[in-house]
């Protein structure tokens, strides 16, 4: 299909005429989302991994992974430097190993994918991760095709998995150049050079970037005529425009407004998307053109939904305007709960706020979220700075359970770790043990929110260093694969972690109380008769640290053992009203699986309140109901 240059040229009703769109599911918080960096996940030449249909596969080149391996591409300090600068470049990842992988996915349990950007980057820089867009009407060569998108998403919906599109309207890649004439700056190696940094006045513009770099094209519309090359300036055509751009060059002040919402993001261009207050804005000829490339996306692949980047740097009437007229397009097509996923950092307050404004359906990338799962399955945060934060009354002014349910997504690992600064880390760093590792994507998938596991999470990876590149792995090894290795892959369905996480999963699918119940952290007792919220002693817990799902007349209670080198028992209270003196409750899953179908027997206490007595191993997870 030749790649249309205007959005005038696009016919969406011919895309969308009598066509039956893949459904929308009833609510987003029943799925399990899995978010990959499409570089870095699968080039489809792997070897001996099992294939959708269930059949191993034995033709592809790359191998699998085993212990031995680990370190094999550092072994001298050369080797170690090209491993590095691997993890900077574009990897080899595509759609069509994508799409080979789509049942590994689905027998982890995942129901939806949240992919990286696939649009077409700047060809003269390694923006392998994709948020450098070019060209907002293509695939990126490197990724394959408009058809291997619409392919991937087609088999996705074969096996029961949605696909949701990383998308960005706040900026476009680098192509253009300033012409940069204040804040002379020194680079730190003497060589001193005119910085374009916002201070609220635009800079000059050189031109529009040819493919190869240089900023040779006028900065205006090119001439019509297919004769452009398609990796020149930027496309569509409309975006060439005046005015596209805010050219104020780049953020210097993260959190000053209007600096982060009008500077650029590095060499990332700013795009401007309109003007006014959030009830009378006006959006931008841009925001209109990118809104126009996103609904052929839709109709094109057959999304399921859009995950908005750096929704903070947007204006809140551009994040409205995007939620109306996607919303309005999909539900025309039969995708009534299309769901818009914005990254929204700064706190949960700025994200409900930003919801509530915008129309966007949930949050992503509220900082506090991450930070306090990890650290209470790690057992180095208080258990109620975790489940306290869904509780949210002064927000919400409704019950817990509410507003973050379906309007959270919630994860532990992810692509750049904001939070964490310069001190990147994955979950399993540092020699976590792969116990734990489950521990806390069980405690993720059983609480509230929308769970989302990043890849190689599964898998164990335990990415760390100074910069993003340490959090993005190649799960099909390449030239810088996990655990320091190279040219083996990580498809692994016998691995331990991703073995018992299908199995929590499955029983997440099969129990509406793990999706949508309401949710209690636990008090505990050590003698059966002092009782209290499990807490921190000397800056660590080593405890068990249960919570309750009810939905309707069900319980469920999870638990985790905060303690990596030994189980721990508590006596735990439960709902009164549901459970009898003497009534049993049944092992649903543990990570010693000689206990599942086992009971504990409830007890009660003298004022009436129901307990149990609960053992759970070390670095583990359980599951009664």
């Amino acid at each position: 299909m030749a790649v249309e240059r205007s959005v005038a040229e696009l016919d969406l009703g011919e895309l969308t005429r009598g066509r039956a769109f893949h459904l929308s599911p009833a609510a987003w918080e029943d799925e399990v989302l899995y978010f990959l960096m499409l570089d870095r996940f699968s080039d489809g030449n792997e070897r001996g991994f099992v294939a959708n249909d269930g059949a191993v596969v034995n033709s592809g080149a790359t191998p699998p992974f085993s212990d031995g391996d680990r370190n094999n591409a550092i072994g001298t300090p050369d080797d170690a430097a090209r491993w590095r600068d691997a993890g900077a470049r574009w990897c080899g990842g595509t759609l069509k190993g994508l799409a080979s992988k789509i049942g590994y996915l689905q027998r982890l349990g995942v129901t939806a994918l949240w992919v990286s950007p696939v649009l077409r980057q700047v060809a003269f820089q390694d923006t392998y991760h994709g948020y450098g867009i070019q060209n907002f009407l293509d695939v990126d060569p490197h990724f394959g095709t408009r058809e291997d998108l619409r392919d991937m998403v087609r088999v996705a919906h074969d096996h029961g998995i949605r696909v949701v599109l990383d998308i960005i309207l706040n900026h476009a890649g680098n192509v253009f150049t300033y012409d940069a004439d204040r804040f002379w700056t020194d680079d730190g190696s003497g060589h001193w050079f005119l910085d374009p940094r916002w201070d609220n006045a635009p800079y000059r513009v050189r031109g529009f970037n040819r493919g190869t770099g240089e900023p040779t094209l006028p900065f205006a519309p090119l001439p019509d005529g297919p004769d452009q090359p398609n990796a020149d300036a930027i496309w569509p055509r409309e975006l060439q425009q005046p005015g596209t751009f805010t050219t104020k060059g780049r953020i210097n002040s993260w959190d000053y407004d209007p600096e982060f919402r009008e500077g650029d993001f590095f060499d990332l261009k700013d795009i401007h998307l309109g003007t006014g207050e959030l009830g009378d804005y006006q959006p931008s000829p841009a925001l209109k053109a990118l809104c126009d490339c996103y609904k052929f996306w839709i109709a094109y692949a057959d999304l399921d939904g859009f995950r908005v980047d750096t929704v903070k740097h947007m204006d809140l009437g551009a994040a409205r305007y995007l939620g109306s007229v996607m919303h309005e397009f999909t539900q025309a097509i039969g995708k009534e709960n299309f769901y818009l996923i914005g990254e929204i950092t700064g706190g949960r307050v700025r994200a409900y706020d930003t919801l509530e404004q915008t129309g966007l359906d949930a949050a992503l990338g509220i900082d506090d979220v991450p930070d306090k799962l990890e650290y209470v399955a790690k057992g180095f945060r208080e258990p109620t700075d975790y489940f306290d934060l869904f509780r949210n009354s002064l927000l919400v002014n409704k019950d817990s359970h509410v507003w973050f349910r379906n309007k959270v997504v919630t994860m532990i690992d992810d692509h750049d770790q904001v939070r964490k600064g310069n001190d990147k880390a994955r979950f399993a760093a540092g020699g976590t043990p792969d116990a734990l590792m489950l521990a806390g994507l069980a405690l993720n998938a059983t609480t509230l929110g929308i769970p989302c596991i990043y890849y190689g999470s599964e898998q164990a990876f335990d990415g760390a260093g100074g910069n993003d590149r340490y959090l993005r792995e190649c799960m099909f090894g390449g030239p810088f694969g996990a655990f320091r290795s190279r040219d083996r892959h990580f498809f692994r369905e016998d691995f331990s972690v991703y073995r018992e996480l299908a199995k929590v999963l499955d029983l997440r699918r099969r129990h509406i109380a793990l999706r949508r119940g309401r949710q209690y952290l636990r008090e505990i007792s050590g003698n059966g008769i002092d009782y209290g919220l499990p807490h921190m002693i000397g800056g660590e817990i080593r405890s068990v640290v249960p919570w309750s799902r009810l939905f309707d007349t069900t319980e469920i209670l999870c638990a985790i053992n905060t303690d990596a080198g030994a189980p721990r028992a508590a006596s735990v209270m439960i709902d009164r009203d549901l459970h009898a003196d003497g009534s049993t409750l049944t092992c649903l899953y543990s990570t010693a699986g000689g206990e599942i179908g086992q009971s504990l027997g409830v007890a009660s206490l003298p004022d009436g309140t129901r307990v149990v007595r609960l053992t759970v191993p070390a670095a583990g997870f359980v599951m009664y109901m």
